[in-house]
């Protein structure tokens, strides 16, 4: 099946296109869309333990592929639950660890239901890590180093994406996300 006719891997790269560099929430992510530069791994069903294990994997296939600049492990099928994801994230964390890939690699998370600790489910603010599947973003932190050398105010990225995102508003977040989900 080639990635046009895969529905999820077309998904996520409308999201990746629509949402995160449409609304420019990472400046970081157009550069390597454009070039091709993102290894998106689907893992279908199966259990923590497997899930864990095709991680471990994808953290080999980057260090055998350095013209991939960064991975999205897509889950379509499992972690629906929020809690479920975040007890995934917990363990993808420290597998990281356990690997000594701290330093080299992290993680980044994205969930249809994801909610910042503190937040209202309905505040827009969380659409920055709202994604159409639950999937773990795997970023290579010596590219990340050198982007943010090169960005003037990285810091002020979170904040001007909540500001965004309030403005354009729940509703109108929510609907985009679904619209791509179509």
């Amino acid at each position: 099946m080639s990635p046009v006719e895969n529905p999820v891997l077309q998904r996520t790269r409308n999201w990746v296109e629509q949402i995160v560099i449409g609304l420019n929430l990472c400046p970081f992510a157009e550069p390597v869309f454009k070039n091709d530069q993102i290894d998106y791994t689907i893992i279908n069903a199966g259990n923590l333990e497997q899930h864990l294990r095709s991680l471990a994997e994808c953290f080999t296939t980057l260090d055998g592929s350095p013209e991939i600049e960064t991975s999205l492990i897509i889950f379509p099928e499992d972690y629906q639950a929020f809690d479920d994801y975040l007890e995934l994230l917990y363990l993808s964390n420290e597998l990281l660890s356990d690997l000594a890939y701290v330093g080299t690699y992290q993680l980044a998370s994205f969930h249809p239901d994801y909610v910042f600790e503190g937040s209202s489910e309905d505040d827009a603010a969380n659409f920055t890590n709202r994604s159409p599947y639950p999937m773990l973003h795997l970023i290579r932190e010596h590219s990340l180093e050198k982007a943010i050398s090169h960005y003037p105010d990285v810091e002020q990225v979170p904040e001007n994406n909540i500001k965004k995102l309030r403005e354009i508003g729940y509703e109108r977040m929510k609907k985009r996300l679904e619209e791509i989900n179509t």
